[in-house]
């Protein structure tokens, strides 16, 4: 049986590290947020850095083994089996790369369609490089409402100037894995309106079992798409910058004018530690979805039994739960009678105060957010249990 990478570190090992999850709180506060996992580095991955530095390899990138690695897992894990290395381009991370993949489709001004709740980023990266976010919410179920969506392509279009769309795929952060279907609806409907689909794919390898993944540029209608991945969220690689833009068959010309200097925003070991882990790291990542495959249905557990006012959405794909505090009447501009403290206010800031437990602010996700909290399952199930028995105890008082 594949180990569960999730169960291999102690609270202890893990307050040894220096990265924002474990600094950006004191020591005694349960860090359930950003999206950092509680693992060690898969070993494969690990001894190809080692080796790199061994050797002292730790100059300039150079050559495609990062494209052809992504190419040939996407064949493997997804049977999408025309991924050209030729319509690929290094970019620095996968936020970086939508920027400048934005920047290929749109001018400062044009408008870009979100779907909220979704990711926080997506608001600050479009609207500082001066592009105008246009939200098309999620239905009730959480999930893209096609309505929605062509009635903010079409508002945007009337407006005049050009238009892109950026698709969470699988959506953070409410877990939701979108459906063939449903992708389909999206490509006729941003094909008829003349909108240019920028998909964020980061997540696509962390599907859990039940659901499917379907790349968006295997839809038809989606040839003049194109898509960002990277290994950083399924590998925990977020510190060993690198990712990959992929154009679909139309896009190539588009994507083959991002200018050459973007290449040089990933390190030269930020790619070896991501092409091995697209390479080699089947093993270990199904060892991961396993383990959060239980850690979502412990979660669940949890809490109905000890959370009664809460509502969990049960994620599709990344490892990241959706959770409804509206119930619990927390003043979202004042949450335990402190104004709102940077982007965290509502349940989020109480639950800090009260509980000692960090989790990501809903409101921070745009319109539908506000009530909510963002959690990060991928821990260790003791860790888990943990965070959820202090927000039990705060609650009762």
């Amino acid at each position: 049986m594949t180990p569960n990478p999730l169960e291999e570190l102690t609270w202890a090992q893990l307050r040894l590290r220096t990265s924002m999850k474990w600094r950006a709180h004191p020591a005694d506060v349960l860090p359930l947020w950003v999206a950092e996992m509680d693992v060690n580095l898969p070993p494969t991955v690990a001894d190809a850095l080692r080796r790199a530095i061994d050797i002292g390899d730790t100059g300039y990138p150079s050559g495609t083994a990062f494209a052809e690695a992504v190419s040939e897992f996407a064949s493997r894990r997804w049977q999408w089996h025309d991924l050209e290395v030729a319509r690929t381009a290094l970019v620095p991370d996968v936020m970086l790369g939508v920027v400048e993949t934005l920047r290929l489709v749109t001018d400062r001004g044009d408008t870009v369609v979100v779907n909220p709740p979704v990711y926080a980023p997506f608001y600050a990266f479009v609207s500082h490089d001066g592009r105008r976010v246009l939200e098309a919410p999620l239905s009730a179920e959480g999930r893209i409402d096609l309505d929605a969506l062509e009635d903010a392509f079409a508002g945007a279009r009337s407006g005049g100037g050009k238009v892109a769309y950026l698709l969470c795929n699988p959506h953070n952060p409410t877990g939701t894995v979108h459906t063939a279907d449903e992708l389909r609806g999206v490509a006729e409907r941003a094909r008829r309106f003349g909108v240019r689909v920028v998909c964020d794919e980061i997540h696509a390898p962390v599907i859990l079992p039940g659901s499917q993944f379907t790349p968006y540029l295997t839809v038809p209608g989606a040839e003049d798409a194109f898509a960002l991945i990277s290994a950083s969220k399924a590998w925990n690689l977020s510190g060993l910058k690198a990712a990959l833009a992929i154009a679909g068959p139309e896009a190539a010309a588009d994507l083959g004018r991002m200018p050459e200097e973007v290449s040089h925003g990933p390190s030269h070991l930020g790619i070896i530690a991501h092409t091995e882990a697209f390479s080699t790291g089947d093993e270990w990542l199904d060892g991961l979805l396993d383990g959060l495959h239980a850690n979502r249905a412990l979660l669940g557990d949890l809490v109905a039994e000890r959370l009664p006012g809460v509502k969990y959405q049960r994620p599709q794909g990344t490892y990241l739960a959706w959770l409804d505090c509206r119930q619990l009447g927390f003043d979202e501009e004042a949450a335990g009678g402190l104004a709102v403290v940077a982007d965290l206010s509502g349940p989020a800031l109480w639950f800090l105060e009260h509980a000692r437990v960090a989790l990501s602010s809903g409101h921070v996700f745009g319109t539908g957010g506000a009530g909510h909290v963002r959690l990060n399952f991928a821990t260790s199930q003791a860790i888990l249990t943990e965070a959820v028995s202090r927000m039990e105890r705060a609650l009762a008082g």
